[in-house]
This record gives structure tokens, C-alpha cells and sequence, in this order.
């Protein structure tokens, strides 16, 4: 009898890209976002990707004291897999948005492979009003915004991150940044089993067509053989329908609402956990079964919960 096979899903609970006023269920103070990222791995999470935002004014933050506040909590909770970001903003400096990664030594941190445009501006058109000042010009802004990303950068968060033992999820937003990881393993920046993170969707990367994320894994296979795993991200309305196209052609899943704040057409998401089922829902659908936090950690050879520094 064929085993089953197992998807990983990783639930990206709050994030840079939207901003409170746009939906009144994206977690802000870090009680939300404790609550919203255990909820997520009771449904079903393997991995949760965490941000963190100013309590007062929603406005995304790398001071590890805010992720202080809520990440022994999450740990304690569940044993999914805790995955801080590296990007954090890209109105931040590298610098900054290394910080919780290096100070906290998570099992995994999100690396976005290359400098790119960021277009967040089109939401103007979709929101009237803002409840903070910062909100308008955070999205006015990315018209003249290059999201920095160097082969210094790269190579710099790597080394010190691979120094604590901590992995990374490879955000790849468009064929680019496929060969520029492939470089960074020649060189031996990044070695073992590497977690492709093809994100699909943001204005200035690659579009959420089925031909590009067929154009995307076919580049992966070439560059990367069986030593990978892929993943997919879709922004927006994209979320899951590009999320059963991976999971049918032999990949893993991303949801939450730093992706999308959307559960259907016209129907806000109330919650990650509701994203997460449904996604779940469309795995078991299609027959497979859903990776657990210990599957997930031995899949992308992660040194394991108890050796992080929280």
C-alpha cells in the first residue's frame, strides 16, 4: 500500500504587507498574535511564520522586545515550528531586520533572495480610509522603494544564522532568485536540504499564472535536483488556488493573513486558523495528509525546539 503523503503547512500569522485598518482580525498586539498563532497550529500549522507590530499603532517592528512578549508563550503552547522573519519591512535596514533571528535562534527564518520592487501602492485603491497616519504613506511609499536584499545581505544573515544552527525559508519571488540560492549553495553559504519558498503574486515578482508556478518548479528541479522542498505562496486571491496546484505537483503550502486577509471572494478571513482549515480541507481533498511540526523538522533537517533561545 502507497504511504501517504505528507504536506507542510506554514501559516504566516501577521506580517508587512497589510496594515490594521484594511481588516479589523489581523493580530497587532502580541496577545493576538500568541493567540492567533496557537490557534493556527491547533489547525493544523507544521510552521508559523511570526512578525511583530507596535501594540499601539500596528506599525510592523523588529525590536526583539515586542517578539519577547509572545513567543515564549507560543512555544510553550504547541510544538510547531517557529519560523521568524528576516524581512521584516522594507522600509527597515538589514540590519534591524536581522535582529529577532540572531538574538532568538529559531529552528527556521524566512531570507528573500534578492533585491526587488515591492508594489504595495494598488491597495490605495481598494481602502478609503486608515486608521493611522503611517498607513497611507507605508503603501505610497513603495512606488520609489527598492526592497534591499544584496548578495552581502544574504550572505551576512546566513552566516550568522547558521552560526545559532537556525535554517531558512528561501522566499523566492521570481526566477532570479532561484540562481542567485543556487550560487549561494556553490559557494557553500547555505548547504543541506533547502526550503524553497516560491512566492507568487506581489507587484515587481512573478505572477500567480499556473504556467509561472509550472515556469518556477521546473526551474527549482533543474537547479536543485531532490535536494529541496518546495513550497508556494499565494498573495491575495491567489492564496489557494495556487496552494493546491503545489500541493498536486508534489509541493507544500503557505496561508495566512500576512498573504492574503481574504477566505473567498468578498469574505474576510476571520482568523488564520480559518485559513489553515480550509486549506487542510483541500489537502485531505486531494488525498494527502498534513506533515506534523516533528515531520515537518525532520523534512527540512531543523536542530529541534529545545535548542532556540527563547
Amino acid at each position: 500500500m502507497a504511504t501517504q503523503r505528507k504536506v507542510i503547512i506554514t501559516c504566516a500569522v501577521t506580517g508587512a504587507i497589510h496594515t490594521p485598518s484594511m481588516s479589523p482580525h489581523l493580530p497587532v498586539t502580541p496577545e493576538e498574535i500568541a493567540e492567533a498563532a496557537i490557534s493556527a497550529a491547533e489547525a493544523g500549522a507544521s510552521i508559523l511564520h511570526l512578525h511583530a507590530r507596535d501594540p499601539e499603532t500596528g506599525k510592523p517592528t523588529q525590536d526583539p522586545a515586542v517578539f519577547e512578549k509572545f513567543l515564549p508563550r507560543i512555544k510553550e503552547a504547541t510544538d510547531a515550528v517557529i519560523n521568524l522573519t528576516t524581512g521584516g519591512s522594507p522600509h527597515m535596514t538589514v540590519e534591524e531586520r536581522m535582529r529577532p533571528a540572531i538574538e532568538f535562534k529559531p529552528e527556521l527564518a524566512s531570507m528573500n533572495m534578492g533585491s526587488m520592487n515591492f508594489g504595495l501602492f494598488p491597495m490605495l485603491d481598494r481602502f478609503a480610509t486608515f486608521e493611522h497616519d503611517w498607513e497611507r504613506a507605508h503603501l505610497e511609499n513603495s512606488r520609489d522603494l527598492v526592497f534591499k536584499n544584496t548578495f552581502a545581505d544574504i550572505e551576512k544573515t546566513m552566516t550568522l544564522g547558521g552560526q545559532n544552527g537556525t535554517r531558512f525559508e528561501c522566499e523566492c519571488y521570481d526566477i532570479g532568485h532561484l540562481y542567485s540560492l543556487r550560487h549561494l549553495m556553490d559557494r557553500g553559504i547555505i548547504s543541506g536540504r533547502v526550503f524553497v519558498q516560491s512566492v507568487f503574486g506581489i507587484l515587481g515578482g512573478i505572477g500567480p499564472h499556473p504556467e509561472d508556478v509550472l515556469h518556477m518548479r521546473r526551474t527549482a528541479d533543474r537547479l536543485f535536483g531532490d535536494d529541496y522542498a518546495w513550497s508556494v505562496l499565494g498573495a491575495g486571491s491567489s492564496q489557494m488556488r495556487l496552494a493546491a496546484q503545489s500541493a498536486a505537483m508534489g509541493g507544500h503550502v503557505r496561508v495566512g493573513l500576512e498573504d492574503s486577509l481574504w477566505l473567498g471572494p468578498g469574505r474576510l478571513a476571520e482568523s488564520n486558523a480559518s485559513q489553515v482549515r480550509k486549506v487542510r480541507e483541500i489537502l485531505e481533498g486531494l488525498s494527502f495528509a498534513v506533515a506534523t511540526p516533528d515531520e515537518a523538522r525532520d523534512m527540512l533537517q531543523l536542530k529541534g525546539a529545545d535548542k532556540v533561545g527563547f
